[in-house]
């Protein structure tokens, strides 16, 4: 499976290409040219496209916009061999002049050098003077039906100054518009889904099945989608609860082997985060019903072999077939039950009996309960301890008043 990648085929070859290049230098061969070996040493510097991020984008729009730019490049020609065909035939009789711009490099007496003057005007070289080259009152050429200075004509005005401002001011803006309509569609807000998630979905899938055979176990959909940003993913910092709903709702069908296919996967969570068609549960049956309808209207010839696989049939996600849904539909029963009073005295109950406590554990990590009859039992103590001090300090102030009194009644006596 190394081969698979393009990046790991062009680091064999760079690497190889290396390596001879390296020998053939200490060896000092030289019944063979081997100076193209050196470039294997440039094409070092492709790698660091697969690092910069950046770059790739960069690379990236412009590899989109080729896709647009052919018929951006047809509409070009298209206007250049209108214009070329007229002034062939109004500009075509001039005779040529070393001391004009109309010379035997730059006319219009044929369509190929009509089509050089054009292009020299596209570029703003000195097109003005052309211009005036052409208009009435030129020399007329010997072989051409006229005579005398009746060539050239006035619409040369209008023939230069439209075709400067559609092919300068329209034509050549138009190839940046395209550029920097696909740069920001590519650089746009990455909460919004697009096409360039398809990318990373790949690539995260990839690290699950390194054998490409299309099918992962379904034990790994969720540590796979909490691996994924959003919007297509889940993310790491999703909580497992909406993470666990999300995947109810996608209920893809488990296979054999407890195996999820690719695609079945890549539209559940597409349709999941664009609300395709999504209803409460007990209309996603007429729902997935409207959806394969519409889904056979669209594409009616290139969904025959994977409609199974992007939709399933009602018939599988039924009764007496698992699917993912059902799986993690019974892990949330399972949580909400644990958060109950009930399920946390159940859990209670089986770690006791798995852990009995010793005596040793108790006397070392006294528990809740026995800290607190333990304030209680101190608080009660320091009140009987006050009690019995009170009552002492009264016995002793009553005897002290029985010494007064006895003192004083033998001094009167």
């Amino acid at each position: 499976n190394y081969f698979r990648d393009s990046w790991n085929t062009f680091d064999f070859i760079t690497v190889v290409g290396s390596i001879v290049d390296a020998l053939v230098m200490e060896i000092e061969v030289n019944f063979f040219n081997v100076g193209w070996l050196r470039l294997f040493r440039a094409a070092r510097l492709i790698k660091l496209l697969r690092q910069g991020y950046t770059i790739r984008i960069l690379l990236w729009t412009f590899i989109q916009s080729f896709k647009a730019l052919p018929y951006v490049c047809l509409l070009i020609a298209m206007l250049f061999f209108i214009y070329a065909i007229i002034g062939m035939q109004v500009f075509g009789n001039i005779a040529l002049n070393p001391e004009t711009s109309i010379t035997r490099h730059n006319n219009f007496r044929n369509f190929f050098q009509g089509l050089l003057l054009l292009f020299r005007c596209a570029t703003g070289e000195n097109w003005q003077t052309i211009m005036l080259s052409c208009v009435k009152g030129r020399l007329c050429d010997p072989r051409s039906s006229k005579s005398g200075y009746e060539c050239g004509s006035n619409i040369a005005y209008i023939y230069f100054v439209s075709f400067i401002f559609l092919c300068s001011f329209l034509m050549l803006n138009l190839f940046v518009a395209v550029i920097m309509d696909n740069f920001d569609y590519l650089t746009r807000d990455s909460s919004i889904l697009g096409a360039h998630h398809l990318d990373e979905f790949i690539r995260v899938w990839a690290e699950y099945d390194p054998s490409a055979s299309g099918y992962i176990h379904y034990t790994e959909v969720y540590d796979m989608l909490r691996n994924m940003e959003p919007p297509l993913g889940f993310g790491n910092k999703c909580p497992y609860k909406l993470a666990y709903k999300k995947l109810i709702r996608m209920n893809m069908p488990i296979l054999e082997g407890g195996k999820v296919n690719f695609t079945t996967t890549l539209f559940a969570l597409i349709r999941e985060n664009l609300n395709i068609m999504m209803r409460p549960a007990d209309e996603m049956d007429l729902a997935d019903r409207d959806l394969r309808e519409m889904i056979r209207k669209l594409w009616p010839f290139h969904v025959k072999k994977l409609f199974n696989k992007i939709l399933p049939e009602g018939d599988v996600l039924r009764e007496g077939s698992l699917t993912v849904g059902k799986i993690y539909a019974g892990l949330l029963i399972l949580e909400n039950w644990k958060s109950t009073r009930f399920g946390r005295l159940s859990t209670e109950e089986k770690l006791s009996e798995e852990n009995p406590p010793s005596p040793q554990s108790d006397s070392a990590r006294p528990s809740l309960l026995h800290l607190l009859m333990g304030v209680v039992r101190n608080s009660n103590s320091h009140t009987s301890l006050n009690h019995e001090e009170d009552q002492y300090e009264d016995a002793e102030c009553r005897s002290l008043r029985s010494r007064r009194g006895s003192f004083r009644n033998s001094r009167l006596r």
